[in-house]
């Protein structure tokens, strides 16, 4: 009986010590000594079967950017990086330059650079390999012999913290519920968590809401209100603008020159093109006024939160002894 309390005592102390952890993963990142910071969600339920489609299994926890990156983050990269310089779409007939809107007009090859100024600047290695200096240019894959290689993606090395998202990694945080089929998780069309299309708006962050539907010049809202959230609590995977993703459209990674998939559909978009199914192929070194991305990330325990779990696990151990 006494084993029995103890094993109870345990799983409780530690399914509340997990819960905590992946809490983590809803900080925010600061980069450039505080000149802009990413906030993350926590996506968990590791293990998860893929969708209909193929797409979503994911078998580990991981981060994902709540909003899209902005063109304030990218100028804040070209003020502080040292270079290459990314140029981003003038968008002034397209709703504005206004620093909190999309990153559009840059390549998939650009986001990478700006990806892996995130992990040099604070202490990580390097997500993609690139072999040449310009902006644009073309990662290499990674080799057997290098640190860090996956061998199931040459394209990421294992060793980095941030990091583009896959196409798994994407569609999961985008579509998948946890709370569906009682519990045991399922896939939503929209990733407003419905079935239905969501409504269109121009901005703001309504349940149920995206921005599509709307003429060119409109432009894409500001991150911050570019629409309901997903299930796991992103905004905007789906309108606002298309977002860049790591895969390539044909899998496996295997020749950065490839196309690469983009999801999630534009503000001039109809709402089918928001749905899991609409999957696009795209030119890794083309820029688009239409297109940005988000980061991904892998969660870290730093000193701090190990202290903060450490306290924890002794309280939740005195409580559950009393």
């Amino acid at each position: 009986m006494k084993f029995n309390s103890l094993v109870l005592k345990n799983s409780f102390i530690v399914a509340a010590l997990q819960s905590l952890w992946l809490s983590t993963g809803l900080l925010a990142d600061t980069f450039g000594g505080g000149a802009f910071s990413i906030d993350f969600v926590a996506i968990g339920n590791a293990g998860n079967t893929d969708d209909s489609s193929g797409f979503g299994g994911v078998n580990y926890n991981y981060r994902i950017g709540k909003y899209e990156v902005s063109r304030g983050m990218i100028s804040d990269y070209n003020s502080l990086s040292g270079g290459p310089t990314i140029t981003l779409a003038d968008m002034t007939s397209q709703g504005g330059n206004g620093l909190n809107r999309p990153a559009t007009g840059v390549s998939w090859n650009e986001a990478a650079r700006f990806v892996n100024w995130l992990n040099t600047s604070s202490g990580h290695s390097v997500a993609y390999n690139f072999v040449t200096a310009g902006a644009n240019d073309y990662i290499g894959v990674w080799s057997a012999s290098d640190p860090g290689f996956d061998v199931t993606n040459p394209y990421r090395n294992q060793n980095a913290y941030y990091f583009l998202p896959s196409e798994d990694e994407w569609y999961k945080a985008a579509y998948y519920d946890p709370s569906l089929n009682g519990g045991a998780g399922g896939y939503w069309d929209y990733a407003t968590g419905s079935n239905a299309a969501p409504t269109s708006v121009v901005s703001g962050n309504s349940p149920g809401t995206a921005v599509f539907g709307h003429s060119l010049s409109t432009g894409p809202a500001d991150i911050l209100n570019s629409g309901g959230l997903s299930p796991y609590g992103t905004m905007a995977q789906g309108g606002n603008v298309w977002e860049r993703i790591e895969s390539d459209f044909i899998l496996p990674n295997d020749d950065p020159t490839e196309f690469h998939t983009i999801r999630a559909g534009y503000w001039g978009n109809v709402g089918s093109s928001l749905s899991s199914e609409s999957r696009v192929s795209n030119s890794r070194a083309i820029d688009s006024s239409l297109t940005g991305f988000r980061v991904a990330s892998i969660p870290e325990l730093s000193s701090s939160m190990l202290m903060v779990l450490g306290a924890a696990f002794v309280a939740l151990c005195r409580r559950r002894s009393q």
